[in-house]
């Protein structure tokens, strides 16, 4: 088929109109991502550098050199030293999210029991956290290059204790990064640090603490604490400063998750290619999790699948810096937003530009979700599958509501042609956190849901 040629005329009213509009005045939107590539190259740019799927081959290999030892450090692994959530199917949610035939099938990514740190961030954290290890253990001999799992568990050892409780290991969060960092680095023996905004909930620095980590409380929000935890860092050498903005580890260590998908997908026998799509729905703050994980998943399975970020309405930072462009930063606070959520894993003022520059060609879209929607959410979760997620994990269950419902969905679907295989389409929503919310507080979450829902019903 020849390429279509484009008109020599721009439009007047740009494509993203409609969604930069209902942005700004913080309501529920869909945008479809005009620069998403049906056909990825096999490195992509990623700031300085370039990444393709063999960097997260080799995440992989390093979580397997270190699962003997993780195995060891946390019990909770049962053993297996595999960081993993699982898939669960939720066909009886759909009527509750008003779901009707012919739409595909609905599974829950359950990122919300991840074990250890509770969250999606416990991939991506951790893997940082190991990086940054292995490179001293490899400096000062305490491991080899091609050692394997048995021989890594010598970094629990007196010797290699001693050895990382010289260095600090420091992080800025709004809270679920912080409680990976904090724990997988407390853990090993490096002194930890995290460095929370104002927004960050209090029973997650309450965790940390427990844990033997540094909370240090900064009255802005997660940008301010990201920089001052920054500067810290860059005055102290023997402080390793996990960069939630600009950090390849952490990205590479979130998209490790698309092998255990894939796995899951085919063990499910779940198919992906042109006449099953797959649609990924990912809760986004900076992001770099969404991100990294977007990034395997296209890159593994091709271009069938299509992710989508979900953010609240008055944190939208990603959309905000996809309308942008390429060559700017702007903030929410720009747009007239507050920045202000209950979803405090979401809560950021401006995106991540190397995630966003990753995500040009890769990802599908964007949708953005209201606060009481979440809680609403969260509820009915609950009552249909019995999972227990936290407000910022129940971001993704607008996504596909958005993308089939919406003016501006249904003619993505109608363009792509997607519409006339989406009765064989799954749709994965991937929730955030959940797993060590105090009851008190998730009894709040599910008050404040079901006030929503009977509202409502009046």
């Amino acid at each position: 088929m020849p390429n279509t040629v484009p008109p020599s005329n721009p439009p007047t009213t740009r494509p993203d109109a409609g969604a930069l509009s209902a942005l700004r005045r913080a309501e529920p939107c869909f945008w479809a991502n005009p620069d998403r590539a049906s056909n990825l190259p096999t490195a992509l740019p990623a700031g300085a550098t370039a990444i393709s799927l063999g960097d997260t081959k080799a995440a992989v290999a390093r979580f397997g050199r270190f699962a003997a030892l993780l195995a060891d450090l946390f019990p909770e692994l049962g053993g297996s030293g595999v960081i993993e959530s699982p898939l669960l199917p939720a066909p009886a949610l759909k009527p509750a999210l008003g779901w009707t035939e012919g739409k595909g099938a609905l599974w829950i990514k359950a990122d919300h029991r991840l074990p250890v740190a509770g969250s999606i961030k416990a991939r991506g954290g951790l893997h940082e956290v190991l990086e940054f290890a292995e490179r001293l253990a490899l400096e000062h001999g305490l491991v080899a290059p091609g050692d394997d799992a048995q021989a890594y568990r010598a970094l629990a050892s007196p010797q290699a204790r001693s050895l990382f409780g010289r260095y600090q290991v420091a992080v800025g969060s709004t809270g679920n990064l912080g409680l990976s960092i904090g724990v997988a680095a407390s853990a090993l023996g490096f002194q930890a640090v995290v460095h929370m905004s104002a927004d960050a909930k209090e029973w997650k620095k309450e965790r940390l603490r427990q844990r033997g980590v540094r909370v240090v409380e900064h009255a802005g929000d997660y940008e301010r604490a990201v920089a001052a935890g920054r500067a810290e860092a860059e005055a102290d050498r023997f402080c390793h400063f996990v960069d939630d903005e600009r950090s390849l580890s952490l990205l590479l260590g979130y998209s490790a998750a698309a092998f255990h998908l894939q796995a899951q997908l085919e063990a499910a026998g779940i198919a992906v290619d042109a006449d099953h799509p797959l649609f990924v729905y990912l809760p986004c703050g900076v992001g770099g999790a969404p991100a990294g994980i977007a990034f395997g998943l296209r890159q593994l399975l091709g271009p069938h699948v299509h992710c989508f970020f979900a953010e609240p309405v008055q944190s939208p930072c990603f959309l905000v810096q996809m309308l942008a462009g390429e060559g700017g930063h702007p903030s929410v606070y720009d747009q007239g937003l507050t920045n202000d959520t209950e979803a405090d894993g979401l809560a950021v003022p401006r995106a991540s530009l190397l995630a966003a520059a990753l995500m040009r060609p890769v990802l599908s879209g964007c949708c953005t979700v209201r606060d009481a929607t979440l809680f609403e959410h969260l509820v009915r979760v609950l009552d249909a599958t019995g999972e227990r997620i936290e407000p910022s994990a129940a971001a993704g269950f607008s996504g596909p509501g958005l993308l089939t419902g919406s003016p501006a969905g249904r003619e993505w679907l109608a363009g792509t042609g997607l519409d006339r295989v989406l009765a064989g389409s799954t749709h994965v929503v991937w929730t955030t956190g959940g797993l060590f919310v105090p009851p008190h507080e998730y009894a709040r979450f599910v008050e404040r849901g079901r006030a929503g829902l009977a509202a409502h019903a009046v």
